[in-house]
């Protein structure tokens, strides 16, 4: 038997093999963020229960049914030679009417998605900026970040190349208008 020789990884291949075999611990997530490896611990009570509080609006008052998914991997483009992004957003939307995330792999598409949330936390920075290029490339058409450092809530809109030309920022307690699909305004008294 004779050993097939195979081509040598690029080093984008070879950073998403080593990210893709991350064998991290219960309930910490891994993401490839813009060639770099991101490894957060699980989320605070505050954390999750902004995210419970949006979710529950879009539930009720969203003009289109959607569906959500608070730990669906996504793979987005990336830029400069590094391997696709693998983000794992603190909560994705998309209209129930594409069952999206059914039959979907761990880390799927983001086609199709409508909108992707975060809520700062130990990386701050990552939610700020290399995610908001991220879910940009990807095209995500919506992508709201509730800042706890400044206490303010922003909805990034209109992607193009490597960012959001659209920003709306509100602080805690005073409602920010959402586009359609959504079409209501998110009261965010209760985050305060």
């Amino acid at each position: 038997m004779t050993a097939m020789a195979h081509e040598p990884l690029t080093p984008a291949e070879g950073l998403l093999e080593i990210f893709l075999s991350l064998d991290t611990p219960e309930g910490f997530r891994a993401e490839l963020i813009e060639g770099e490896n991101v490894v957060t611990p699980p989320p605070d009570g505050d954390h999750e229960d902004y995210i419970e509080l949006i979710v529950n609006q879009v539930y009720r008052r969203s003009r289109t049914d959607m569906q959500f998914s608070g730990n669906k991997g996504l793979k987005l483009q990336s830029g400069g030679g590094c391997p696709k992004n693998h983000v794992i957003p603190g909560g994705a939307f998309a209209p129930r009417e594409l069952r999206l995330y059914r039959g979907a792999d761990s880390w799927m598409p983001c086609e199709g998605v409508a909108m992707v949330l975060e809520v700062t936390s130990t990386k701050p920075r990552a939610d700020r900026e290399a995610k908001r290029r991220c879910y940009a490339r990807g095209g995500i058409p919506l992508y709201l970040l509730i800042d706890r450092e400044v206490s303010s809530i922003t909805l990034f809109s209109d992607p193009e190349n490597d960012d959001y030309r659209e920003q709306c920022t509100r602080p805690l307690g005073k409602p920010l208008t959402l586009p359609a699909p959504f079409a209501f305004d998110l009261e965010t008294a209760d985050f305060l």
